[in-house]
């Protein structure tokens, strides 16, 4: 039984070789041809002796190469991935504009291109979109934010853009400041309103009502500011060591537990500990610098160090003191 079955498995496999179809090289006729399929010239080409066997074969492969040099438009044909953000199946053909004058010049381009961006529906839609996430990657990219806080701004704009223009009037530029200050919020890399309002060139007026609506419409999470998320990227940019803006971090986290300060603004506390900590180690950081970073007055910086200055019994305990050598109480003056 065993033998019957091999030998028909023998034949089968001598019959399938008989009616196969095998290129191989007539010079060479090795019975494991070793064949290259040269796309770019169209030609199937022998590896070992390098006769052309073929010719005008069709690449069958996906186009993700142009064969171009980097100037000028990109000339492939695939097209990009899908946008998880735009609706539609995104498979819609746009019209150029033209605008050539010459003799080849399509006849009528500019004429169709306005007829199209006029009945366009969802393609319209789309186009409003893109132009308003090309704004928020901008403005994040202007600021180093990372690729986590954009896709999130993305999100909470493609959910409130519908209720936040249901009134005329309404600038885009707002919607888009609030979408970037709330997806700070949400990532743990929080922004003041100064630092966002003076990225877009909004008031901070606008952003907050606008910040209160997306509460309600995208159900974004109601997190909270502290003062100890803000101190280490001020003290980086006021140019304080990694030891100092550790201190920094420690003395805000006491302080706000203080009942004097515990109310105030997260801003204003991370300013007057920075103002604190750069006296206690001697390195005497200017209250106006502090000021126009923070964009607080340096009069509210003065007022808040008093109250740390009142209360530095309960803040410079010893452990603390010995993690800095520079540091010493006898360093803070009124």
């Amino acid at each position: 039984m065993v033998r019957r079955e091999t030998d028909s498995m023998a034949a089968g496999a001598n019959h399938d070789e008989q009616f196969a179809v095998k290129l191989v090289c007539k010079d060479c006729r090795n019975p494991v041809p070793n064949l290259v399929e040269d796309f770019t010239s169209g030609d199937y080409v022998c590896g070992d002796c390098g006769l052309v066997l073929g010719d005008r074969i069709v690449d069958t492969r996906s186009e993700w190469r142009t064969f171009q040099d980097s100037d000028g438009p990109d000339q492939s044909r695939v097209g990009d991935g899908a946008n998880p953000f735009l609706g539609g199946d995104q498979l819609d053909t746009v019209i150029g504009a033209g605008g050539g004058k010459g003799p080849n010049a399509p006849p009528g381009g500019r004429s169709l291109h306005r007829a199209q961006a006029r009945t366009a529906g969802p393609t319209r839609g789309n186009q409003t979109l893109a132009d308003a996430y090309r704004e928020i990657a901008a403005f994040c990219d202007a600021c180093d934010m990372p690729r986590s806080i954009v896709d999130a701004a993305k999100h909470l704009y493609l959910k409130a853009e519908a209720d936040y223009f249901a009134q005329k009037g309404r600038r885009r530029s707002v919607l888009i400041t609030a979408c970037i200050f709330s997806a700070c919020r949400q990532e743990g890399v929080p922004r003041t309103y100064k630092e966002i309002c003076s990225l877009t060139g909004v008031s901070r007026k606008d952003v907050r009502r606008v910040f209160a609506l997306l509460r309600s419409v995208a159900d974004t999470r109601a997190t909270v500011t502290s003062s100890e998320d803000l101190v280490m990227r001020f003290a980086s940019r006021l140019g304080l060591d990694l030891a100092t803006s550790m201190l920094v971090r420690l003395v805000a986290h006491r302080a706000k537990e203080l009942a004097p300060v515990s109310g105030k603004n997260p801003v204003t506390i991370a300013g007057s500990c920075i103002y604190f900590v750069s006296m206690l180690v001697a390195n005497d950081c200017a209250a106006d610098a502090i000021a126009a970073l923070t964009g607080i007055s340096e009069t509210t910086i003065r007022s808040t160090f008093r109250i740390l200055y009142d209360n530095r019994a309960a803040i410079l305990t010893p452990d603390l003191l010995a993690r800095n050598p520079l540091a010493a109480e006898r360093n803070l003056r009124i």
